[in-house]
C-alpha cells in the first residue's frame, strides 16, 4: 500500500523537469515559474522586460535555472530562445496581453498584433522547438487561453479570436505529436488577480459585475499556476487536447459546451 502512495505522490511531482515558461516576468507566467520550481522542476523562463524577468529568476527556489529575454513577436528571437533551451519536458506558454478595442474600432494593426503575442508566438516557438527535437518524448505543452473566448466579453473581439484559435491548434496539434508521447493542452483562466486584469479595468472594463458572477470570487495567479503544474506533472499523463476551464465556477452557467 506505501508503495502505491508514493507513486501517486511521485507522479505530482516536477522533480528532474525541465521546463519552458513564457511570460515568466509577471502575472501567470511568474507565478507558474515559482510554483514549478517550488515542486524541483528547473526552469528556462523568457520574456520581454529583463528587470522583471530577473526578479523572477531571482526568485525562484533550486538551482539550475535558466534566463533567456526575448521578444517572442520578432522571428530571430524565438530562434535565439530555441538554440539557448536544452531538452524540455514541458512548456506552459503564458505571453500574451489583452486591450480593449470595440469592434468598431477595430483594425489590422491592433488584429496583427493581438494575433502575434496569444497566437503566432507561442504555435512558432512550439514548431522549432518541436523541429529541433527539444521536447523530450513523454512532454507536456500547455497553452494558457482564456474563458474570453467563450464568453465574449465586451470590447474583447480580437482577444477573445486569438485566444479561441489556441483550442483549435491544440486539438490538431495533440494529435500530431501523441506519436512522440507528447501531450498538448490548453488552460482556460477565468478572471484572475494580474497586471493585466488591472490594465483592463483601468481602460474602461467593469469587471465588477464579472465577479459578483464567479462563486469563488476572483482567482489569483497560485490558482491557474497549481492547474498548470498538474498539466506538466506525470499526473496527467493520459490528458491531451483538453481545454480546462478555470474559473472559480464563473461560466457554468452560461452552458459554454452547447
Amino acid at each position: 500500500m506505501q508503495e502505491m502512495v508514493h507513486a501517486s505522490v511521485d507522479a505530482f511531482s516536477l522533480q528532474g523537469k525541465r521546463i519552458l515558461v513564457t511570460g515568466a516576468s509577471s502575472g501567470i507566467g511568474r507565478q507558474i515559474a515559482l510554483t514549478c520550481a517550488e515542486l524541483g522542476a528547473e526552469l528556462v523562463i523568457t520574456g520581454r522586460d529583463h528587470v522583471r524577468l530577473r526578479a523572477t529568476f531571482d526568485s525562484l527556489t533550486g538551482t539550475g535555472h535558466q534566463l533567456v529575454q526575448a521578444d517572442l513577436d520578432q522571428q530571430e528571437e524565438i530562434e535565439h530562445l530555441i538554440a539557448e533551451a536544452n531538452t524540455l519536458n514541458g512548456i506552459a506558454h503564458a505571453a500574451g496581453f489583452s486591450k480593449l478595442v470595440p469592434f468598431r474600432l477595430m483594425n489590422r494593426a491592433h488584429l496583427d498584433s493581438m494575433f502575434s503575442s496569444n497566437t503566432f508566438a507561442p504555435m512558432l516557438l512550439t514548431r522549432g522547438l518541436l523541429a529541433k527535437k527539444k521536447i523530450a518524448s513523454g512532454g507536456s505543452i500547455i497553452f494558457i487561453a482564456s474563458v474570453a473566448s467563450h464568453i465574449g466579453p465586451m470590447a474583447s473581439t480580437a482577444y477573445a479570436a486569438s485566444k479561441s484559435a489556441l483550442l483549435g491548434m491544440v486539438r490538431s496539434l495533440g494529435q500530431e505529436v501523441a506519436k512522440q508521447g507528447i501531450r498538448a493542452n490548453c488552460i482556460a483562466p477565468g478572471y484572475v488577480r494580474t497586471p493585466l486584469l488591472d490594465g483592463l479595468q483601468g481602460s474602461g472594463g467593469n469587471m465588477d459585475n464579472l465577479f459578483e458572477l464567479t462563486p469563488l470570487g476572483m482567482g489569483e495567479p497560485e490558482d491557474i499556476a497549481n492547474t498548470a503544474a498538474f498539466f506538466l506533472a506525470d499526473a496527467s499523463r493520459w490528458i491531451t487536447r483538453n481545454y480546462f476551464v478555470v474559473d472559480g465556477g464563473l461560466t457554468i452557467p452560461m452552458d459554454i459546451y452547447a
